[in-house]
């Protein structure tokens, strides 16, 4: 299983440092960005697990970042970093959707024991799921392969299974088409057509024999997205 990856926005040089340090000894993978345009720009782009966030940044300030963070991938965890005495500032960042926050100076007891809370309650912690389990078939999701009950088996490709994977990693929720932009195909949504999104879903119903009638794997929710509604292994 890969290692879960952290990104660090933060502009003061020896604060993020010692952050990186800590995180990296813990074993994490970290990016960095030293600014608020920069640490956006990663922030919708980059495949990361979790974000801390400084909110006094140069170009972009966290509060920005963490409105659009939240308008494009809304299961991102994010963890805040704040100024002692700073209260209005951590309750507006948890009102904007902040999941924690850390007071500066902090421990790295603390940041570590935090960063771990808030990646065990995340739904977007890193999984390891290569088999999906559907009602008349099994994916094996790093072969890209459909096996169905009758022999038959199917090839996909590696963007429909990629969107498999995150459907199942997230079953019962309903995911939007800008959710799926931003985290399949990695990609800031903000006025893009997401007709995209419904080509690929119908090419992979149309794979995995989802009729809507004998099966139903992935369900249309009206006005949200898209529900996962087989049963992973």
């Amino acid at each position: 299983m890969r290692k879960q990856r952290i990104l660090v926005i933060e502009d003061d040089a020896a604060v993020r440092q010692g952050i990186v340090d800590a995180l990296d000894y813990e074993g994490y993978e970290t990016l960095e960005a030293d600014d608020g345009i920069r640490g956006l720009h990663m922030a919708l782009k980059v495949d990361c697990d979790l974000l801390l966030l400084d909110l006094i940044l140069p170009g972009r300030d966290g509060f920005e970042i963490l409105q659009q963070v939240r308008a494009t991938r809304p299961t991102l965890p994010v963890v805040i970093l704040t100024a002692r005495g700073a209260e209005n500032d951590r309750v507006r960042g948890l009102k904007l959707g902040a999941d924690d926050y850390v007071v500066k100076p902090f421990s790295v007891k603390e940041l570590l024991a935090r960063v771990e809370a808030v990646l065990r309650r995340s739904p977007e912690r890193p999984s390891d799921l290569r088999v999906v389990k559907l009602p008349n078939a099994v994916v094996d999701l790093s072969r890209r392969e459909v096996r169905f009950d009758s022999g038959q088996r199917r090839e996909l490709s590696e963007r429909e299974a990629e969107l498999l994977r995150y459907l199942a990693q997230n079953p019962g929720r309903a995911i939007s088409r800008k959710e799926l932009l931003s985290r399949v195909w990695r990609i800031d949504p903000s006025g893009i057509e997401t007709r995209t999104i419904d080509m690929h879903i119908a090419r992979l119903r149309e794979k995995l024999h989802d009729n809507g009638d004998e099966h139903n794997i992935i369900l249309t929710v009206r006005g949200r997205g898209y529900m996962f509604a087989g049963e992973k292994a």
